[in-house]
């Protein structure tokens, strides 16, 4: 379980009803075969070795007694595969017949868990063969040997990812007060259901729904196995319908009618960070007395992984996804803004325009919240600073945008002013150093401060979440405004917002100008272009590929992954556009910039948060100024 990833198995073998020898050669060919692809954890069907449709012959003798041969035989020949097994079983206690999870481990039994919830309504009559299982613990003498038998038991790995397993059986998750709930609260990260849920119209999708949100309820993995069409019999259909969830996504699942294997990897340390940052996790609740059972893994391997990364973890890839997204994150700004405007009672806005993606979303925001407001769009004053490295490509659409947009276009020409205040100062105007770049965006600040202040207006700030994480930003410069529109929106997302705009505004004009910026390089243009006008300075070939550090930055802060654990799968994702050591040279910057540069983010001025990350002083990120990265970066020198 090396960087926290389970691989787990939902299988649905084909069965024949109450044949539990050719049940068990079944089960133990797909439990081989799960093992051999490196699953831990294997779930199989509720009372699968004997067919869970088996009805009155489950009080027959021969029937209990050949089902627990074959339960023996399944844990011997299945006793090299290094996981932990789950196989449905009918066993019989005190008299009573119980539907249970035997659960196996190295050719042992190591417990039995019984079905809590026995449904007798619509097409089910299991009230009619089974008890309802007790939560406490008591043993069970099978071949002779005690066995734990109970519903709240938890199996319990040791090792730093600190897995905890509970299981419950098919109706179990469809009750008010399901055994899963006890089990989360118990210290449960993975619960397993064994299942045999037949299927009719509409079924599949509820079940579906109904395995996503208890995994997010739970801040749990959730592995559903459920019986195929053996099984059907009589008036019933079974369709093998198989799930894998995380927290709320569905990782993993079957076709349906179908049998076989499903497969995902679950990252039990993504889930324990996040029940350490939800503080209401489990608050106030007595913790249920569970047994735990301990078992280990023969090794520790690094897993396989079927799971992929977006490389753009803050974009959908869903186009019907993306487009509902930009729509609801355009409206957020413009309604952070709205409140902003009716609040403080301003009249004008003031946005700095350069021609680039951030201040191009920023005016974009600005007038659809003008719009809702009922106010003239001429009281947008863009105001356009050429300076040093201004190239006619970016004035041009600064220009076109300000008309296409119907706002005020200023422009206020800050060469003159910069090269005194480098007189001033005693800088060479010929040294391009810090000063030189700094000065320019410090005057543009200053002057865009002093026409709202002027005007009675508020400065609308453009600087998008990835430049404040890499501290991208000059300090009382670009840094500063009013309100930063984009403070929530790193810059993968800026450009599929920009996108989104220019394809649903309805306006050739402003669809011309947003594609061309677009189409230019991101630049913050501080240094004099190249002799045939174009832009030479490159924020990407300076400070890295954006997609990369908004990889790294998802997660970093989204899912509490250690560098080398993002390392491992920046390389997985981004195999073949970006070589090993390109990755780690950009994520060493990344880490020693954002530690470096929270000093930075420690003033912001107010943004709308638009989605799980985020990195506001006053909200999400609650980090020292001076901390120190030294933890993270040795790691990933232990990489080189």
């Amino acid at each position: 379980m090396l960087d926290g990833f389970l691989k787990v198995a939902a299988v649905t073998p084909k069965i024949k009803v109450a044949d539990p020898v050719f049940n068990a050669g079944a089960i133990v060919d797909m439990v081989l075969e799960a093992g051999a692809r490196g699953a831990k954890v294997i779930v199989l069907p509720e009372l699968c070795i004997t067919g869970y449709t088996c009805h009155d012959l489950f009080l027959q003798d021969k029937l209990l007694t050949a089902a627990k041969e074959q339960l023996w035989l399944i844990a011997q020949r299945t006793a090299a595969v290094d996981a932990l097994i789950f196989v449905g079983i009918p066993i019989e206690k005190d008299d009573k017949l119980y539907n249970t999870a035997a659960v196996l481990k190295g050719g042992e039994v190591l417990a039995f868990i019984p079905k809590s919830f026995i449904p007798s309504y619509g097409e089910f009559y299991e009230g009619r063969h089974f008890a309802p299982g007790s939560a406490d613990a008591d043993m069970l003498m099978l071949n002779g040997k005690e066995i734990p038998f109970g519903t709240d038991i938890l199996f319990c790995c040791d090792g730093p990812e600190g897995m905890r397993i509970g299981c419950e059986i098919c109706e179990d998750i469809w009750t008010a007060d399901t055994p899963s709930t006890r089990h989360a609260l118990a210290g449960a990260n993975v619960i397993v259901n064994l299942s045999a849920s037949n299927d009719l119209v509409g079924k599949d999708t509820y079940r579906e729904e109904l395995v996503k949100s208890t995994s997010a309820r739970l801040l749990a993995a959730y592995v559903y196995a459920s019986a195929g069409d053996g099984e059907s019999t009589q008036d019933v259909v079974y369709s093998g319908h198989n799930l894998i969830a995380e927290n709320g996504t569905i990782l993993a699942q079957s076709q349906p009618f179908t049998t076989g294997i499903v497969y995902a990897d679950i990252d039990i340390a993504k889930l324990r960070m996040e029940r350490r940052r939800m503080t209401t996790f489990a608050a106030g609740e007595s913790v249920p007395l569970h047994l735990r059972i301990p078992f280990c893994y023969e090794e520790t391997v690094q897993t396989v992984l079927d799971r992929s990364f977006p490389k753009t973890p803050f974009v959908p890839n869903d186009d019907t996804t993306r487009r509902k997204r930009c729509e609801q994150i355009l409206s957020i700004q413009a309604n952070g803004l709205k409140k902003r405007y009716e609040h403080t009672g301003s009249k004008i806005a003031v946005i700095g325009l350069s021609g680039g993606l951030d201040s191009t979303l920023a005016l974009l925001v600005t007038v659809r919240t003008f719009d809702m407001l009922g106010k003239a769009r001429a009281d947008i004053k863009a105001v356009t600073m050429p300076c040093f490295g201004t190239t006619d490509r970016t004035y041009d659409n600064a220009c076109k945008l300000a008309q296409a947009c119907g706002v005020e276009l200023m422009e206020v020409d800050i060469r003159a002013a910069v090269l005194q205040h480098f007189k001033d100062i005693g800088q060479d105007p010929d040294m391009h150093d810090v000063t030189y770049e700094n000065g320019q965006a410090r005057e543009r600040t200053q002057v865009l401060m002093n026409i709202a202040n002027r005007l009675g207006g508020l400065v609308i700030g453009t600087g998008d979440m990835s430049e404040l994480a890499l501290g991208w930003a000059t300090y009382n410069g670009d840094h500063m405004s009013m309100y930063g529109v984009n403070a929530g929106v790193p810059k993968t997302l800026v450009r599929h917002l920009v996108r989104y705009y220019a394809d649903t505004c309805g306006e050739e004009l402003l669809r011309g100008v947003l594609l061309d910026v677009l189409d230019t390089p991101v630049s913050p243009e501080l240094l004099p272009p190249t002799d045939n006008g174009k832009i030479s300075q490159k924020t990407e070939d300076l400070v890295g590929p954006y997609e990369l550090h908004d990889f790294f930055l998802y997660y970093m802060l989204r899912c509490g992954y250690p560098p080398s654990k993002i390392y491992r799968i920046a390389t997985d994702t981004f195999e073949g556009e970006y070589d090993t050591d390109v990755i780690l040279k950009w994520e060493k910057i990344f880490y020693r910039r954002f530690f470096a540069q929270h000093f930075k983010r420690s003033c912001l001025p107010d943004g709308p948060k638009v989605g799980s990350v985020a990195l506001s002083p006053r909200g999400d990120l609650r980090m020292p100024s001076d901390a120190d990265a030294r933890v993270w970066l040795e790691e990933l020198e232990q990489l080189s």
